[in-house]
């Protein structure tokens, strides 16, 4: 885990850069799904409120929402995954990154989000 990142409680992760946001699963979800099998990803343009389903993923164990972190626009999606799921098996933090959004809303980043010691913290207890 990075600092310069933000954590839900629903375990997505997203990487600030000004109001655009890189988002993704933490180690601890991937943990928790086991082998991801298969992936829907949001539409590029999609606008979407903080808590709101944006990914399906389907693992060995169970299928599973992903929430978007914030409120915004969907700008990008990691095409890469469609090809490869082993990227987001093996790299979640990393190279299997989902989306990239807009921020819409930018207090949310303070109010809805887990600093890393907040969010390590939230796993261990």
């Amino acid at each position: 885990m990075t600092t310069d990142r933000k954590y839900t409680p629903s375990h997505e992760w997203i990487e600030l850069n000004g109001n655009q946001g890189l988002v993704g699963i933490t180690n601890y979800a991937k943990g928790e799904f086991g082998d991801i099998v298969y992936i829907e990803l949001p539409q590029v343009g999609k606008k979407v409120l903080s808590g709101e389903e944006v990914v399906v993923l389907e693992s060995t164990k169970a299928a599973a929402d992903i929430y978007a972190p914030v409120s915004g626009e969907i700008v990008e999606v990691n095409e890469a995954l469609q090809k490869d799921l082993s990227l987001l098996n093996n790299d979640p933090e990393g190279k299997g990154w989902l989306f990239k959004m807009t921020l819409s809303q930018g207090g949310e980043k303070e109010s809805l989000l887990l600093s890393v010691s907040e969010y390590k913290e939230m796993i261990s207890g």
